[in-house]
């Protein structure tokens, strides 16, 4: 399963509580959809540090890593590879 892949199943089972692919395209917007708020985004990181091994520090919370699939895909592959 690819990265993309991964991160949707993780956030469409907890987040919009569906296994609908289609509801949620690796673009979107998880704020702006609603999907996301500060709860969640805790969670979210909680997940990556274990699930992936990196460690998201306090000033890389924000949308720029997080807002959307292809967003955190990308953070995490640059934290991966430092």
């Amino acid at each position: 399963m690819t990265l993309h892949a991964e991160l949707r199943r993780f956030i469409l089972e907890n987040y919009l509580l569906t296994r609908d692919d289609a509801s949620l395209g690796n673009a979107d917007s998880l704020t702006g959809r609603g999907i996301l708020d500060s709860t969640g985004a805790l969670e979210l990181v909680m997940h990556l540090e274990e699930r992936y091994g990196v460690t998201v520090q306090d000033e890389e919370l924000h949308p720029d890593n997080l807002d959307s699939i292809d967003r955190i895909a990308a953070f995490i592959e640059r934290k991966r590879c430092p």
